[in-house]
Parts: C-alpha cells; structure tokens; sequence
C-alpha cells in the first residue's frame, strides 16, 4: 500500500513533507478565469447561436456550444494544436469551463466542426467580433483608426498551404489581423507566398460598410506599413480616399 504521506528531513524549523491526496490537479487553472469573462460577454454562447450544427440531434454526443468553448478556450491556454485535445478531454478544469462534468470532444470531432465551417460562416464570426465592438462604447466615437498587419505562424509539419517565407526564414503562414485599439475586429488566415497587403481591400470594405450602418459620422483611419500600399491590392486612389474618410 502506497503511503499517503511522506516525510524528509526538516529545514531549520521548516517540515518537509510528501502528501498524495491532493486529488485532481491542474496546471491550467486560468482557464477558469476565462470562463467568468466569456460568461459576462456571452461571446462563446453567441458564437454558437450564430452557427449552424448540421449533425442528426439523434447521434450528438458533444453539443456544438461546448465544442466552441473547448476549442477557444484550449487555443487561450496555449493549446493549438487538435492533438492536444486527446489529453485536454479529460482535464477537469477546462471540463467545467466548457460547462461539462464528463469527458469533452476528441480531437477528430472537434476537427470535424472546424471542417464543416464554409466562407459565409467565417463572415459571420467576425460579424459578431464587430457586433461586440460597437457594443462597448456608450455613443460613437469621433474617429476610430483600424490597423491593418500581417505576422507569421511557423508551420512545422506538411500543412496544406505550407509555403517558405524568405523574410520570417521559415515555413509559416502568413495572417492579417486588424485591431481598433484593443479590440480584435479579423483574424483572418492566408499563406504566406502572398504579399502582405492581400485581401486587405475587401476586408477593409466589409469593416467599413458594417461600421457606417452604426457609426455614420465617425472617422475611419486605416494604418498598415509600407507594404500595405501595393498598388496591386488596391481597386485605385479614389478609392482607397473614400473608404477611410
């Protein structure tokens, strides 16, 4: 029979000692703090409620709520890869985050979900990240300024998509992500054999159009480095004068 606790030679008036009924623990606790803050925001529950579950009801062990939470919140507690699931699963702490008491998704499930997701549904998401955004501040700002950059993801296996950048020196892709001060409005994924300014145009319009239904006397600033100002990106001068006045 394995003791319950074991006792070493003291220090000075300090004991030491080994005890072996601390029952489960974690190293992920944090994630209970995460899960307070999602519950105030709803962001996560939102997120669900905006998404489409396309599985028979009759066969769903694992609802699509729960999922979203397990996988955002894995990848804010520094998980990002499915693989870590397998072990995640059954980690009680981010068990009652996600609001379950049992084992969560595996990782072929939960990558599942991540597949079943098209174009429209990624517009979507970031329609609620903007939602939110307006949601903050109590009357329109005079002027908002949107900053538009790229920074790269080292990719380590054989990806689809996977393409050696010779700026970062490594295999990476390559995503745009616009901040409004400390708000994310896009997270948006592209490989990185593309200059940086790509897309940023249409992602651009889209923020644009969405933020003049609420916002219509509000200044919009947009900053991106040197390379955002590829003339191959970008429709023309008039343009690109109108969308950011």
């Amino acid at each position: 029979m394995v003791p319950q606790k074991l006792t070493f030679s003291p220090l000075s008036r300090r004991q030491i000692e080994a005890d072996f009924s601390g029952g489960h623990i974690t190293s992920d606790a944090g994630v209970l703090l995460l899960r307070e803050v999602d519950k105030q925001h709803r962001l996560t529950q939102r997120l669900a409620e905006t998404l489409t579950d396309q599985r028979d009801a009759r066969m769903i062990r694992h609802g699509l709520n729960t999922m979203i939470r397990q996988r955002v919140y894995g990848v804010a507690s520094g998980y990002e890869d499915l693989n870590d699931h397998e072990a995640l699963r059954f980690d009680q702490a981010l068990q009652t985050a996600t609001g379950n008491a049992s084992t969560l998704a595996g990782k072929s499930t939960l990558c599942r979900m991540e597949q079943a997701m098209d174009r429209q549904t990624i517009v979507k998401a970031h329609e609620l990240l903007w939602h939110h955004f307006i949601e903050q501040h109590e009357k329109p700002p005079k002027e908002i300024v949107l900053d538009f950059d790229g920074t790269d993801i080292p990719v380590h296996g054989d990806q689809p998509g996977k393409f050696f950048n010779r700026y970062y020196d490594h295999h990476c892709y390559f995503p745009l992500y616009v901040f409004c001060g400390r708000h994310l409005l896009v997270s948006y994924l592209r490989t990185s054999n593309r200059g940086d300014a790509r897309h940023s145009w249409a992602i651009l319009a889209l923020l644009v159009r969405f933020i003049r239904e609420y916002w219509p006397q509000t200044r919009i600033v947009f900053r991106g480095d040197s390379t955002s100002a590829s003339p191959d990106c970008w429709p023309g001068a008039i343009a690109t004068r109108w969308i950011t006045s």
